[in-house]
């Protein structure tokens, strides 16, 4: 058991969150991670109809009566407005305990955060992005290191040095994210000062997550070399899956590509049929550096209890290692 301030204000048994993880985060799995004394997260994204969004939150309250959480991603050039405030009077209404934002600034929504009494945390890829959603007054914030799958950081900063200065500079705790998955990933987070991880890329090799086989397959037989940064000619860089699409969206970014473009290969609705399907280079496939670290497909239960065990064996050897 460990006991920090992630577990203590959010109500959990284990320091570990589940990432926003964009259409792959459905309510079966956020209610898996939660069930499972973690913190489980569904995306907004992927419920454009308020009534959809709704019935998702209500499915998982179906499924477990432990905490979980939102994800809110504010793209910079599509403003949401009203739209976000929907889903967190939503989402407060039907008893979510916490709600993340990531992306763009999100000062325009702190007042419907806070009117909301959801424990808020904030996706921070850099340390003046953290400090900045301190001030706004975040309960806690995530130190996005570049190892992240989706969207690190231009500065590119890892995990350790991320996490290690925000722990220790800010007020507000932090929770590490980038190539956080396993035992010692989450010791070693907590021994840098974080109050927990933040965990996407493991949970894809979850049996409870939907995606096909293949993809799963994929990752067993992957390195942490095996990924690419794409989309940065449209600065929205992302951290994939080397595959086709990604390859592609290379090769037309070189050309000069435009937006309109790009979109016939980077867009979620080929990302989505790629997951049905089983097509590996369908689509563009989020995924971390920590892919380098996964080696099996087991439930979510048995990875969460696989990490809380190797987690104290590896602070275990520290302290093991201390003269008296």
């Amino acid at each position: 058991m460990f006991k920090t301030r992630m577990t203590e204000l959010l109500g959990i048994k284990y320091p570990i969150m589940q990432g926003g993880m964009q259409n792959v985060a459905r309510p079966e799995l956020a209610a898996a991670v939660s069930r499972a004394g973690g913190l489980g997260t569904t995306n907004v994204s992927m419920f454009p109809d308020l009534d959809e969004f709704r019935s998702a939150l209500k499915k998982i309250k179906s499924l477990t009566d432990n905490p979980f959480a939102i994800n809110i991603s504010l793209l910079p050039d599509i403003p949401l407005g009203d739209k976000v405030r929907s889903y967190i009077k939503i989402a407060a209404e039907e008893g979510v305990k916490a709600l993340e934002t990531a992306g763009a600034n999100p000062a325009e929504y702190v007042p419907d955060i806070k009117a909301s009494e959801m424990i808020w945390i904030h996706k921070a890829p850099s340390f003046k992005h953290a400090v900045k959603a301190q001030a706004l007054g975040a309960d806690f914030i995530t130190a996005a290191g570049f190892e992240v799958g989706g969207h690190p950081g231009r500065d590119q900063i890892g995990s350790i040095v991320l996490t290690n200065k925000a722990a220790n500079h800010l007020n507000t705790p932090v929770l590490a994210a980038g190539g956080f998955a396993d035992g010692n990933s989450l010791a070693a987070a907590l021994s840098l000062g974080a109050a927990g991880i933040v965990m996407g890329t493991r949970f894809l090799a979850a049996k409870e997550c939907y995606i096909h086989q293949n993809f799963k397959d994929w990752i067993l037989n992957a390195t942490e070399n095996d990924t690419l940064l794409c989309q940065k000619s449209i600065n929205n860089m992302f951290r994939a899956a080397n595959n086709g699409a990604a390859v592609k969206c290379l090769e037309m970014e070189a050309q000069g590509a435009t937006l309109a473009e790009l979109m016939t290969v980077i867009a979620g609705k080929r990302q989505l049929e790629a997951y049905d399907t089983g097509d590996i280079d369908g689509g563009i496939f989020a995924v971390g550096n920590a892919i380098g670290l996964i080696n099996d497909i087991k439930t979510v239960q048995e990875i969460m209890d696989d990490i809380i065990t190797v987690a104290h064996q590896a602070l275990s050897r520290v302290r093991d290692m201390e003269q008296s």
